[in-house]
């Protein structure tokens, strides 16, 4: 969640510090800060503000030097204040601080340490775990920095990246990680940390990718890493080409526009030019895996969940392959019943979410092998995990509100779903070319979908002054109502709920005022006419209907009940098409209230605690 950006060069490093926290902000944003190496002495500048306005405090400051780290933090121990900002200092009493650092993650035996720490005489100034850290790494120094790092991360229980430097050796920076992302960057005569390889595009594009239990020494001129036992590795280094136009939003008001209007590109992209629908689409051995497994688990975290709910429906109803589906941070706490045949499907934008990272680990120890990942990082830990992976393309998402990772997502699922059907004898040639032709129109008709835009915002400007909202689908529509209720939640901070439409009389109804608007997905499928009998519940009561119905639908706007066409009806597929409006209702909603659509409050990308 938090960014975390290092450096050790000849050159003055606050400029690419600053930059790169610019591009991580979006993993974080409650507060950030740089610390230097200047004139024989550690000097710092933190912000409770955006990284715009550390730019400036920098700039005041005179703030510049050739060793350098800094942080954009998401809070979890202590409030978003300037002294519990990144990077924390460690002194030994009365003396300058010594120790610089910076850390993302979750320390959970900081107590402990804490109270260890304060009987030797060290002072807290935070609240928060990493404090813990860097007085520790101070506590063990021995001029040593590397070493006393090493010793530190083994005293060390729960999830951590972090970035350190020492005042009485000025040109070296360490870094360690566990559970938490963190990346080397080699450059000339200069070396570089970072949470994401995104922080140093344009910088360096000579990338390594860091180990759990890895610590790793950068110098100018070296980068020495060693595994948790202490042993020198080598770890492969790549060539990773980062867009930098990603993170510019051109004619857009805000990122999460921007990637909404993306979907067609990157849906396009994600299908690229698949002409047969084959196992090798998930990798080597995956024929094999297929025909062995007799169902599927699916572990995911939030919007990526939903997915996996849209994509059970798909799986069980083509394929006839039963399906799991379950929340991560939950899986592993409770007794389940281990399948050994059972496909282990983990889904995940960053592939660094903590909770199915662990979730997926605990089904292998449960004896479940036969592991794949549908994620939009093709280095991230998921995929050095799992056996299996599909890859979508939806390109570096910005927007904390997920958009086009989700619909590549439902994407790569519903590839998946074509795959195990064919492999179980289920899917002729003609359904599958049927389906292929479908989803190389698919960028097209989500083209279609965005066009409705401007009717989407004389709706928003109607939702602008609620408070709560209900959202109804039916089938496998449910978990795009979901998907809807969550994004307006999310970006617009109205209470939104989504129900099954039958379950309307089972509860939910009691809630429906005129002051309820209450948003149903209406597909032309076979559950239409159930569906409209749910509408006519809602407008009997007076509750305020907002439909986005199939352009053969036959249901039209009257009284109490606003109508939205969509282009066409898309089948299997339909989820896809109606997710897109949801979001844009959502974005436009936000913008009407004058929210920070991009980074709402209490929320950031990547979650790599738990």
């Amino acid at each position: 969640m938090c960014g975390i950006v290092g450096a050790v060069a000849q050159r003055d490093i606050t400029p690419i510090l600053v930059e790169g926290l610019k591009r991580l902000e979006y993993r974080g944003y409650d507060s950030c800060g740089v610390a230097v190496y200047l004139d024989g002495k550690l000097r710092r500048t933190r912000s409770t503000q955006r990284v715009s306005e550390l730019a400036s405090q920098i700039e005041q400051d005179k703030l510049n030097g050739f060793t350098g780290i800094a942080h954009t933090r998401w809070a979890t121990h202590g409030a978003p204040l300037t002294h519990n900002a990144h990077p924390h200092f460690s002194a030994q009493g009365k003396d300058e601080p010594r120790i610089a650092l910076v850390h993302n993650g979750i320390i959970e035996n900081h107590d402990e340490l804490r109270a260890e720490l304060q009987a030797v005489g060290y002072v807290f100034e935070s609240q928060t775990d990493t404090e813990v850290i860097a007085h520790l790494v101070n506590h063990l120094y021995q001029g040593d920095l590397f070493e006393a790092v090493q010793q530190a991360v083994r005293r060390l229980h729960g999830a951590y990246a972090i970035a350190v430097f020492c005042r009485d050796e000025p040109h070296r920076v360490v870094g360690a990680r566990q559970g938490s992302p963190l990346v080397v960057g080699i450059g000339k005569h200069e070396n570089f940390l970072a949470s994401d390889a995104l922080a140093l595009a344009g910088t360096t594009d000579q990338i390594i990718y860091l180990e759990d239990g890895d610590v790793a020494d950068l110098q100018l001129d070296r980068v020495w890493i060693v595994d948790a036992d202490g042993r020198e590795v080598s770890r492969k280094q790549n060539t990773v080409q980062v867009h930098t136009g990603a993170a510019d939003l051109g004619p857009y008001r805000h990122f999460m526009q921007k990637e909404i209007f993306e979907q067609p590109r990157a849906v396009g992209d994600t299908l690229q030019d698949i002409e047969h629908i084959t196992p090798e689409l998930f990798g080597d051995g995956a024929d094999k895996i297929f025909k062995e497994v007799d169902s599927l688990l699916i572990l995911a975290c939030g919007t990526s969940y939903y997915a996996g709910l849209t994509a059970k429906y798909w799986i069980e109803s083509l394929a006839q392959i039963p399906v799991n589906v379950e929340i991560a941070s939950e899986y592993r706490y409770r007794d389940s019943v281990p399948n050994p045949r059972s496909l282990v499907v983990t889904i995940s934008q960053s592939g660094e979410t903590a909770d199915t990272l662990a979730a997926l680990k605990h089904a292998r120890d449960q004896g479940m092998q036969h592991t794949l990942t549908i994620c939009n990082v093709s280095t991230s830990a998921m995929v050095r995990e799992c056996a299996l992976n599909f890859i979508t393309r939806a390109g570096v998402e910005i927007g904390v509100a997920s958009t086009k990772a989700f619909t590549t997502q439902l994407t790569g699922l519903f590839l998946l779903t074509l795959v195990l059907a064919k492999a179980r004898g289920r899917l002729s040639a003609e359904d599958e070319a049927a389906h292929l032709k479908a989803l190389r129109h698919l960028p097209a008709a989500i083209g279609s979908v965005v066009a409705l835009e401007p009717q989407i915002i004389a709706w928003a400007e109607r939702f602008a002054n609620k408070e709560n909202a209900l959202f109804l689908g039916r089938g496998m529509h449910y978990p795009i109502a979901l998907e809807g209720a969550l994004k307006l939640k999310e970006i617009s901070y109205i209470h939104a709920e989504a129900y099954p439409a039958g379950e309307l009389k089972h509860g939910p109804l009691a809630l429906v005022t005129d002051e309820m608007p209450v948003v149903t997905i209406a597909p032309n499928d076979a559950l239409l006419e159930k569906l409209k009998s749910n509408i006519q519940e809602v407008r009997a009561r007076g509750g305020e209907m907002y439909v986005f119905a199939d352009a053969d639908s036959k249901i039209a706007s009257a009284e109490g009940l606003h109508v939205i066409r969509m282009p066409e009806h898309y089948g299997m597929l339909s989820p896809i098409l109606h997710t897109v409006p949801l979001q844009l209702l959502s974005y436009h909603t936000a913008c009407a209230r004058g929210t920070d659509v991009d980074k709402p409050r209490n929320l950031a990308k990547s979650v790599t605690v738990e």
